[in-house]
């Protein structure tokens, strides 16, 4: 188990960096769903007290992004076909409505960060690099719900991705990078256009890609 320090994280409460860095564990999959690791081998990992590390759990536990194992253990959840619909669902209706205000706020700016964003998403897809995928897909996906100056519904959507981003490895480990989803191109031409009915099609477009092709590696339910 490998431990990065969040890049967000210098000059803040050490609970909050510890938060920061088992999120960011959890979405791009150091942590695989369905495997247990103690509280002392997090601390360990983290090189953070025992306080700081159960905050970080405490709340990551609330969010549904771990699960309390007992015997002093936390496992990622692993994602069943009907907590897969859920989420197709929530995200068919929260991304495209954060894109489409994205859109309308939008400077020439914030849409030259994304296309950079988007750039080393590119570049990570062509060296066949799965963490550099999962972590510049996400991270364009934040700029946008960021973009959107709608907080409650990009809490809601950032929720959902520590939910699923740990699957999303799994079968970015399995399948490599040349099929993986990306329709940022067709996103970043619609905000250029100031298209917003355009920009929430290609981001749903984008993120039912995504997910489905989450369930498709799904092992079948008994």
């Amino acid at each position: 188990m490998v431990a990065r320090k969040a890049a967000d994280g210098a000059g803040l409460p050490a609970h909050e960096q510890v938060y920061r860095q088992l999120r960011d564990m959890i979405l791009f999959g150091d942590l695989a769903p369905g495997q247990a690791v103690t509280i002392q081998g997090l601390v360990e990992a983290t090189g953070a007290g025992m306080t700081p590390v159960r905050e970080a759990l405490r709340r990551l536990t609330a969010e549904g992004a771990l699960d309390m194992a007992g015997n002093r253990r936390v496992s990622v959840p692993v994602l069943s076909a009907g907590n897969l619909d859920e989420m197709i669902h929530a995200r068919s209706a929260l991304d495209p409505e954060l894109a489409r205000r994205a859109c309308l706020n939008a400077t020439p700016g914030d849409i030259a960060v994304l296309a950079a964003e988007d750039a080393r998403l590119d570049a990570a897809i062509l060296r066949g690099d799965v963490s550099g995928y999962l972590r510049h897909n996400y991270l364009f996906h934040a700029e946008l719900y960021d973009l959107a100056r709608a907080p409650i519904l990009r809490d809601l959507a950032m929720g959902l991705w520590l939910r699923f981003g740990p699957s999303l490895r799994v079968i970015c480990g399995r399948m490599g990078t040349s099929s993986l989803p990306d329709q940022h191109a067709a996103a970043l031409t619609a905000l250029r256009n100031g298209d917003a009915e355009a920009a929430a099609a290609a981001i749903r477009a984008d993120v039912v890609q995504g997910m489905e092709q989450v369930r498709a590696a799904l092992p079948a339910e008994g």
